[in-house]
């Protein structure tokens, strides 16, 4: 069976840890505060903020993640507890629940794009390289992230991501030295975690 056509970037995916170590779905519950005013999707990477709860990273070229959100749940008036792929802009709910996966050890496949949500490639020469995320907004229908990371791949000590592989899976037919997809950690001392200033 083939491998299915990457056609548009879905955020970062938890696959495993460092050396190997198997991604049991552990994640840690962390609060968003009531009314934060943009949605944060499944695979969007995010961030404590010094009132101890969670917000999306927006960065690019530089970012201070936590980690990377998987769902979210809360009580809704109506439909009482909800769970949900995403976090939709401006709920209201005293009791929002992030999940995370907020291990600093984490490995994540992500797509690579050339701009946007236009799938690019790259080749196995950026592996050992740092990238730079590509926000773009998510997808209300699936709640899925589109965030991806950029072709142009660099030495750069302060861009987010390091590219550990290549998903061969996704070599370019006629061109099996293009990979669509890429399998990435957080650089060194990005993880807020990991950085001794603290949020």
């Amino acid at each position: 069976m083939a491998y299915p056509t990457v056609s548009a970037p879905y955020g970062l995916l938890p696959i495993n840890l460092i050396g190997g170590q198997v991604f049991a779905g552990a994640t840690r519950q962390i609060p968003i505060v009531s009314g934060y005013d943009t949605s944060i999707f499944y695979g969007d990477v995010v961030k404590l903020v010094d009132t101890g709860t969670l917000a999306k990273d927006t960065g690019t070229s530089t970012a201070t993640p936590v980690g990377v959100f998987l769902g979210c749940s809360y009580t809704d008036p109506v439909f009482g507890k909800t769970f949900r792929q995403y976090y939709p802009a401006n709920t209201v709910a005293t009791d929002i629940v992030a999940y995370v996966l907020d291990d600093p050890d984490a490995l994540f496949k992500v797509a690579v794009v050339s701009s946007g949500t236009t799938i690019g490639f790259v080749t196995r020469t950026a592996v050992g390289n740092n990238a730079a995320l590509v926000q773009n907004a998510g997808n209300t229908i699936t709640g899925n992230s589109r965030v991806a990371v950029d072709d142009n791949t660099a030495t750069t000590n302060t861009l987010p991501v390091r590219v550990i592989d290549v998903v061969p899976e996704t070599a370019q037919a006629g061109n099996p030295g293009n990979y669509t997809e890429v399998i990435v950690k957080w650089n060194q001392g990005m993880h807020q975690y990991l950085n001794p200033t603290g949020v």
